[in-house]
């Protein structure tokens, strides 16, 4: 029987960390007659003036620009949004780039999204297909299949969420229960140690910070001068590991030091697996030696002495 790889989580962030800007600056804004600018001032006046949660009063905003311009509301509308969305460089290629790598060295790599942006456009998106899971906003969608309700929205603190989601693989958003249950470090599929957490803004802060202290490892991304200051800062702050440009492709200092990272958590797992198997090695010689002996009491002797002795 061909051993079990350890799997690898990459968690990414999507807007600002595989995408530039927004993903309702690609079509979806202008759609309605605003600019980015102007729509997302109006958000933020939005949440400010009624004291609001800004993740749901730009799902409400979408919702509310969408009907007075005769926008689609379903799904597939979104998804099409989706299309037009552009991703960093290299990006297309960097799935297949780390779990080639990832395969040569025995680790099982899998891609999740955690991001406050919307599910139906990532949905839409040409690299939708590479991730196991992708944990962010969604709407309710009536008998119709017209949106009419935020279903989930995901805002720092329930980013953090999803990442023990992930470290106990639970898909299911509505999965309340299992999240909370207890289950030895040791029984959960992904680990914090095998984790890397990839993001850019603010939202994004305490799950780097979350990963980095639990033995995973964080990467701040940055497409600008400002967001490498902000990086800078983080890393000096001790909640990330690492900064890099947001350029994915190969050879770059991305895929550089994600691909060390990759070959430090294999090693870390070989040398846990090492001690546990010496120590149960050491055990077993122990027990067989008292059992010998008759220095060890007779109900445990099974244990120890195999039955071909």
């Amino acid at each position: 029987m061909a051993k079990k790889r350890p799997q690898v989580a990459l968690v990414y962030d999507f807007d600002g960390t595989l995408s530039p800007g927004n993903m309702q600056e690609f079509g979806f804004i202008q759609a309605t007659g605003k600019t980015k600018d102007e729509f997302w001032e109006k958000n933020r006046k939005f949440a400010e003036g009624k004291d609001a949660n800004g993740i749901l009063t730009y799902m409400y905003l979408m919702l509310d620009e969408a009907k007075k311009n005769n926008i689609s509301l379903t799904r597939e509308s979104f998804q099409k949004f989706g299309k037009d969305v552009e991703l960093f460089r290299g990006v297309k290629q960097w799935f297949s780039l780390v779990n080639e790598y990832g395969n040569s060295i025995g680790l099982d790599v899998k891609h999740y999204i955690n991001s406050s942006g919307l599910k139906e456009m990532i949905e839409g998106t040409p690299i939708a297909h590479e991730f196991e899971n992708i944990y962010a906003c969604s709407f309710l969608y009536n008998k119709e299949g017209t949106a009419y309700w935020p279903a989930v929205a995901v805002d720092y603190t329930t980013k953090t969420q999803f990442l023990f989601k992930i470290n106990k693989g639970i898909k299911q958003v509505s999965d309340n229960r299992r999240v909370n249950q207890y289950i030895p470090d040791e029984k959960r599929p992904i680990p914090f140690p095998r984790m890397i957490y990839f993001g850019d803004g603010e939202t994004d802060v305490p799950c780097m910070k979350m990963v980095k202290e639990h033995g995973g490892h964080s990467i701040a991304v940055y497409d600008n001068e400002d967001k490498q200051k902000t990086a800078c800062q983080l890393v000096k702050e001790g909640r990330v590991n690492f900064m890099c440009s947001a350029n994915y492709s190969k050879g770059s200092v991305m895929n550089i030091i994600v691909k060390r990272i990759l070959d430090k958590i294999k090693a870390d797992f070989e040398f846990d697996r090492l001690i546990e198997l010496n120590q149960k090695k050491r055990l077993l010689n122990y027990g067989r030696k008292r059992a010998k002996e008759g220095s060890l009491p007779v109900k445990f002797q099974m244990f120890f002495i195999p039955h071909y002795i």
